[in-house]
């Protein structure tokens, strides 16, 4: 699938999670994935955000894993290159769902993340910056979210089940090793040296 240069991609971990039995994919950062079947995607948040929408009518659903690269300020304009990056994150899952069989004019989400986890990491809290866009960008759209745990302090392991929409959020309060904000300041690194290439339409 061609991203245009965008560092957004289809999720490629796919595993059979035996605490719930059932057919689990696991979205890293930049990733996203869209399913009408029943099964559960799984995702780690630090500063990232993580929209979870779907179309209640018929349980298509998926989830994507995204951040801002660095520079929107300290209010986010529009046009800048963070909101088409943002911008694009969000219609690259919403069009494969809609792609799916799911109608646009029903789709509710969940949206994650934004914890404050990578202090002296930017010159801005990318986290709220995040937090920030996805809410503008639902609100936007006419998109219902039905559901947000965003901010604070803490990473977040998000359990997501589209076919009836359930999530389990646990709060990583003890993490013993640095593996969610190392991949998160990689990710941040790609997002601001990868120029976007391409149209982005925002809020068509």
């Amino acid at each position: 699938m061609s991203t245009s240069g965008i560092e957004e991609i289809l999720a490629p971990n796919h595993y059979f999670d035996r605490n719930f039995n059932i057919h689990a994919a696991k979205i890293l950062p930049g990733e996203y994935y869209v399913t009408g079947r029943d099964m559960l995607l799984v995702t780690v948040l630090g500063s990232c955000v993580a929209a979870c929408i779907r179309d209640p009518r018929t349980g298509i659903g998926g989830m994507n894993h995204f951040m801002l690269p660095e520079g929107g300020g300290d209010r986010l304009d529009p046009l800048s290159s963070s909101a088409r990056y943002g911008g694009y994150a969000m219609e690259v899952l919403i069009n494969q769902l809609v792609k799916l069989g799911a109608s646009r004019n029903r789709l509710e989400a969940k949206v994650f993340g934004g914890a404050a986890v990578l202090r002296g990491f930017t010159t801005v809290q990318i986290g709220e910056l995040n937090s920030q866009f996805v809410l503008d960008y639902l609100a936007t759209e006419r998109i219902r979210v039905a559901a947000d745990d965003l901010l604070g302090e803490y990473p977040r392991k998000v359990y997501y089940f589209p076919r009836d929409g359930r999530v389990m959020v646990r709060k990583l309060k003890s993490v013993h090793n640095d593996t969610i904000i190392r991949r998160e300041r990689d990710y941040g690194h790609r997002l601001n040296t990868t120029p976007i290439s391409g149209d982005v339409e925002l809020f068509s």
